[in-house]
């Protein structure tokens, strides 16, 4: 039996860490009762909700492999094509695996676990720190990259932590979703907070109108996967153990691992594309933290390829790379390079951050 899912009980943190596997375990059941007859699990179990048949006979999978399923309930097909339960909602990607945005179906069962997801942080910072309720917090929440202008969110930023620091005797806390956007807000205000209390001052806000530039930051914050949000698998990223899965709570402190996910909305063994380590365990949930996003390969085909799809192909790359906020970037160019022209050859030479070499063939 999963446990309550009541974030102002602390217990429920406990509860759920030290009881991992049995509640992946029922998870798992009741994510296969609720699916085991829509037409994608139909084609793999038969109607069966059996676990050991699920691990089995359902194949790892990306999204391509999905999307035609998704599209068709997307376009007005019935839920069932991939839910048990009425889809009533598509999410958008944030677009940072390969550059291209995703759709995902959902249900209320996802708006409930966001509600417990969100609520939880406070009542466990709560439980540390004194009387954090009777004030305000300064969040920062950023759902995915703006397509304004670029000072927009930049001036956005600056007005709220004008608002923030403003009303400082009333600020408790700040927040974010991720650590990377507490970082990026801090950075921020170490570059602009003498401005800021100047405008305080005067009583006269001063936007900034510099040239806005993206960043990123690196996020070196481990998560804790809660055991009752989705059933999770994964492929050890390590050479040698292809083809192995394990569950969540049989990963190895330090191992690298690409999740898979099982979810309530139909999304069955999907890939996610990002590899994570072990960065340790909470009671028996482990704790991950984002290493790199899976291997991305830039092939460049040298019999069709002129300056300009160079350079077109080195752009879309950037794009990536700013979309992603990688840490470490990994693109590779196959070609004989004496059969480049000698102009080419200096723009690929020019964009070369480094240099690695292998004697193992690409796996793709």
């Amino acid at each position: 039996m999963k446990p309550r899912s009541d974030p102002k009980d602390l217990m429920v943190l406990e509860e759920l860490t030290l009881n991992a596997k049995q509640i992946q375990d029922d998870v798992l059941e009741e994510i296969l009762t609720l699916n085991a007859n829509t037409e994608y699990l139909r084609g793999f179990l038969h109607g069966s909700s059996d676990k050991e048949l699920f691990k089995k006979n359902v194949p790892v999978v990306s999204y391509d492999d999905l999307r035609p399923y998704i599209e068709r309930v997307a376009n007005g097909e019935p839920s069932d094509v991939i839910s048990g339960k009425p889809i009533t909602q598509f999410i958008l990607s944030s677009g940072t695996s390969g550059g291209k945005q995703k759709i995902f179906p959902v249900n209320n069962k996802f708006f409930e676990d966001m509600t417990f997801l969100i609520s939880l942080p406070s009542f466990i910072i709560s439980k540390h720190i004194k009387n954090i309720q009777q004030g305000k917090t300064l969040s920062f929440l950023f759902a995915r990259r703006k397509s304004t202008t670029p000072c927009d969110n930049k001036q956005a930023m600056y007005c709220h932590f004008l608002c923030g620091l403003f009303q400082r005797d009333q600020v408790v806390s700040v927040a974010a979703s991720f650590g990377s956007g507490l970082v990026g807000a801090i950075t921020f205000l170490e570059k602009h907070w003498k401005e800021m209390c100047g405008n305080i001052r005067s009583g006269h806000v001063n936007l900034i109108e510099e040239e806005c530039r993206e960043k990123s930051w690196k996020e070196d914050v481990s998560y804790t996967f809660m055991p009752n949000m989705s059933y999770f698998e994964f492929l050890p990223a390590e050479e040698g153990n292809e083809g192995i899965i394990v569950d969540l709570v049989n990963v190895k402190l330090g191992g690298y691992y690409e999740p898979l996910i099982t979810n309530y909305f139909g999304l069955h063994r999907y890939r996610m594309g990002d590899i994570l380590q072990v960065s340790g365990f909470y009671n028996n949930a482990p704790q991950f933290r984002f290493v790199r996003r899976k291997n991305m390969v830039l092939s460049i085909t040298v019999e069709v390829t002129t300056e300009e799809d160079i350079l077109k192909a080195l752009n879309n790359a950037t794009l990536i790379l700013k979309s992603s906020n990688l840490v470490l970037m990994e693109f590779t160019c196959y070609a004989d390079v004496s059969t480049i022209p000698g102009e080419s050859l200096v723009i690929l030479e020019d964009n070369v951050l480094a240099r690695f070499f292998s004697d193992k063939p690409p796996l793709f």
